[in-house]
């Protein structure tokens, strides 16, 4: 029983590993928080590898459980900042021009880093893990029509925000995302 435990593990690893760490660090603020989100993510599919889902709905499950490990590390960032009184660094905005239209990347970053955390998540499951709406409801524990909804909303806001800091993009684009 050990033996098929650990291979079934060894499995969901392998196919997982790169995609659960691109999520964490695309949303983490250095390397080693993104090592330490991964590490604690896999151990707890390791801890509930009997009741790991089967084939792809192994990767949904693990995005859900990296969101919610990420969850309790952002919440211990705040606890710390807040005991020590101190503000982190501010990582230097890069600039740079898309040959299409002169856009401050630096300014969209702003506004998609100032936007409220669901809507930052909602997009970037579209936009960096490539999911699709049913794929996304089966991570954040919710129905499709409600991902659809709540994805179109968050576009909205982005869009506004973008309009607002002066910065024109086209709305197919972000309808892309």
């Amino acid at each position: 029983m050990d033996d098929d435990r650990k291979t079934r593990f060894e499995a969901v690893y392998t196919e997982t590993y790169e995609r659960i760490l691109g999520y964490a660090v695309r949303r983490c603020d250095s390397p080693d928080d993104a090592a330490d989100v991964v590490a604690e993510t896999f151990a707890i599919a390791w801890q509930r590898v009997d009741t790991l889902p089967a084939g792809d709905e192994a990767r949904l499950w693990l995005y859900g459980v990296a969101r919610n490990v990420l969850a309790n590390h952002h919440r211990g960032q705040a606890r710390h900042r807040h005991r020590n009184a101190t503000l982190d660094t501010d990582v230097a905005d890069l600039y740079g021009f898309t040959p299409e239209g002169s856009v401050e990347l630096g300014a969209i970053a702003r506004e998609f880093r100032a936007l409220p955390e669901d809507d930052r998540e909602l997009i970037s499951l579209v936009a960096w893990e490539g999911l699709d709406h049913g794929q996304i409801a089966k991570v954040l524990g919710c129905s499709r029509n409600a991902v659809r909804i709540r994805l179109h909303r968050a576009r909205k806001r982005f869009s506004k925000a973008l309009a607002g800091a002066g910065i024109s993009v086209n709305h197919l684009v972000l309808e892309s995302i």
